[in-house]
């Protein structure tokens, strides 16, 4: 999941780099990364509530689907520069934790 919506939110970043949300490409990609965002997020949201589920692994999970959650809500906006970068960061850095906090349990992110 974190992988899937990470590739749809790069496609909507390559395009909108050096071009703005008028761009007929970046509104179609914008509207395709949300919708995967949305559904990554609640899938996230969802795996994160599993129980016995370990919170070393739920915690940054559910960040990281509050992060998806705010990024597709900036994106539908129409936000740019930096508040989308530093979103994608954080949202980068929880699945960083989550993937580390897996392979410690001896599982697969």
């Amino acid at each position: 999941v974190l992988d899937g919506a990470s590739n749809y939110y790069g496609s909507f970043a390559d395009s909108f780099e050096g071009s703005d949300y008028s761009d007929p490409a970046v509104q179609s990609s914008n509207e395709v990364g949300r919708t995967a965002l949305r559904q990554a997020a609640g899938t996230a949201m969802d795996a994160s509530n599993v129980p016995g589920l370990q919170p070393e692994i739920a915690s940054p999970m559910r960040s990281w689907s509050l992060g998806a959650t705010a990024l597709l809500v900036k994106m539908g906006l129409r936000i740019s520069g930096d508040s989308l970068n530093n979103t994608a960061t954080s949202m980068n850095n929880n699945a960083e934790q989550v993937q580390e906090a897996c392979a410690a349990a001896g599982t697969h992110a």
